[in-house]
C-alpha cells in the first residue's frame, strides 16, 4: 500500500512537487530511501501487551504526539519506527512506494499502524476549525484508543495565497488526508472545493454554510474578508482581554475586596471548587473576574454584599469529590498520607460546604452552580449564559432545576 510519511509542520505548508498531478514522482526516482537509524545507535522494536498498548495509545493521543509507524519488509527482521521526512527543497519529496503491513507475533505484540491525517486550513488563526475538529474527534475516543484508528491533525493558519493553498491540497491528496477548511474568501473556498473534488479528497467547509445561512437571514452579503484582515491583532477587544486578565490575576483568592465593584463577575465558593481556573478562563474571554473563598472562621468581605447581586455566582461541589481533590493537593505540596489536617478531612469539608449553603440561602439572588461533574468550559458556559440573562433582564428557558 502506497503512502506518504507525515511532514514535520513548522508553521509553513509542506514542501511538495510543483507538478499539478498529486501522484507524480520526480524523474529517475521511484521512492525516497529513509535512514531510520540514529548515528551510533540502534532502536529496538517495542512490544506491548494489549492493555499496555491501550494505555500507551491513550497517553500518546492525549498529548498530541504522533503514534509510531512500523514498516514491515516482509521478513522476520525487526521493525523500526519511521521518522518524519525533513527536506529543504521540493525535489526531495516524492510519493513513497513502500509496502506497509500490520503484523503480530502473538497477542503480546501490536503493530503501531500509520495514523490518518486531517488537514485544517484557515485564512485566520484556525481556532474555529481546530476546536470543531477536536470536538468531533471527542466522539471517537473509543476508536482512537482501543480500536487502533489514530488520527493526526495538521493546522495551516493564515493561508491567504492561492498557490500555498493548492500546495497544501496536493499534499493532502498524496497523503490521503481529509481537508477541513474555514476560508472567508468565497473564491478561495470555491477553489478548495473544486480541487478536493478533482483529486477525490474528502473535504468539509465549516464556515461557508453558516455564513450563507446568516446572510440569508440578515438579507445582506458577507464581506468575504478573513478575520486577520477585518480585525487587527491589536484592536480594542485584544486590549480588553489583556486588561481583564491582569485584573483577574490581581483579584484572585479574595485579594483586594474593595475592588469587587469593578469586577464583571464575582465567584464565591469553598477552597478547591475551581474558582481560579474558572476565573482565568472567563478573563481570556474579556471578563474581569474576582473570586472570594468561603473559609470557616473567616468573615466574607462586606463589599460582597454591597455590589450588584447580578454579578455574583456561587459554586458548589460534592463533599467526597472535594475531599479527594484536597487530598491530592496536600500530596502535591509534599504532605504524606499520614499527615492529618482539617483541610482534607471529610468532616471539615462537609462543615465548609454547609456554611456555603447557608450563605447562599441567605442570598437567594446568587445563582449556585454545581461543578462536581463539569469541566471548566461547561461551568463557564453556564456562568456566561446566566450573566447575559441577568444583565439584559431577560430569561432563557431553563433546561433543568439546577445549574
Amino acid at each position: 500500500m502506497a503512502f506518504l510519511s507525515a511532514m514535520k509542520l513548522q508553521g509553513r505548508p509542506p514542501s511538495i512537487s510543483s507538478n499539478l498531478n498529486p501522484n507524480s514522482k520526480p524523474a529517475g526516482s521511484d521512492s525516497v530511501s529513509l535512514n531510520t537509524s540514529e548515528p551510533g545507535s540502534e532502536r529496538k522494536p517495542r512490544k506491548f501487551s494489549s492493555q499496555l498498548n491501550r494505555w500507551n495509545r491513550a497517553r500518546t493521543l492525549r498529548s498530541g504526539a504522533k503514534l509510531d509507524r512500523t514498516i514491515n519488509n516482509g521478513s522476520n527482521s525487526p521493525t523500526t519506527p519511521m521518522r518524519p521526512i525533513e527536506s529543504s527543497s521540493r525535489s526531495d519529496i516524492s510519493t513513497l512506494d513502500s509496502d506497509v503491513s500490520s503484523s503480530s507475533n502473538g497477542d503480546n505484540q501490536t503493530d503501531m499502524t500509520a495514523a490518518k491525517s486531517i488537514y485544517i486550513v484557515s485564512d485566520g488563526t484556525g481556532w474555529t476549525a481546530e476546536h470543531a475538529v477536536n470536538a468531533a474527534l471527542g466522539q471517537f475516543d473509543y476508536c482512537l484508543v482501543d480500536r487502533g484508528c489514530p488520527v493526526n491533525t495538521h493546522l495551516f493558519s493564515g493561508i491567504e495565497d492561492g498557490e500555498k493553498l493548492m500546495e497544501i491540497i496536493k499534499q493532502a491528496a498524496r497523503e490521503g488526508a481529509m481537508v477541513i477548511y474555514t476560508l472567508a474568501d468565497p473564491s478561495m473556498a470555491e477553489a478548495t472545493m473544486r480541487a478536493c473534488k478533482l483529486w477525490k479528497i474528502p473535504s468539509l467547509d465549516i464556515l461557508g454554510p453558516i455564513t450563507d445561512s446568516i446572510s440569508s437571514h440578515l438579507g445582506t452579503n458577507p464581506s468575504g474578508l478573513s478575520r486577520g484582515i477585518t480585525n487587527s491583532s491589536l484592536n480594542e477587544d485584544y486590549f480588553k482581554r489583556i486588561e481583564a486578565i491582569e485584573f483577574t490575576i490581581k483579584h484572585d483568592d479574595g485579594a483586594l475586596p474593595e475592588n469587587l465593584e469593578k469586577a464583571d463577575i464575582v465567584l464565591v465558593g469553598v477552597s478547591r471548587t475551581g474558582k481560579t481556573p474558572l476565573s482565568t478562563y472567563l478573563a481570556q474571554k474579556g471578563y474581569k473576574v474576582s473570586n472570594v473563598p468561603i473559609v470557616n472562621g473567616v468573615d466574607l468581605p462586606k463589599t460582597l454584599f454591597e455590589i450588584d447581586p447580578r454579578k455574583v455566582f456561587g459554586l458548589m461541589i460534592n463533599p467526597v469529590v472535594l475531599q479527594g481533590i484536597r487530598e491530592a493537593r496536600a500530596k502535591s505540596l509534599g504532605l504524606g498520607s499520614s499527615f492529618k489536617t482539617k483541610y482534607s478531612e471529610l468532616g471539615s469539608v462537609k462543615e465548609e460546604l454547609e456554611l456555603a449553603k447557608r450563605i447562599f440561602a441567605e442570598n437567594p439572588t446568587w445563582p449556585v452552580i454545581e461543578v462536581t461533574e463539569s469541566a471548566i468550559e461547561e461551568t463557564a458556559a453556564v456562568v456566561l449564559r446566566l450573566y447575559d440573562e441577568r444583565q439584559s433582564n431577560r430569561a432563557m428557558p431553563r433546561i433543568s432545576k439546577s445549574y
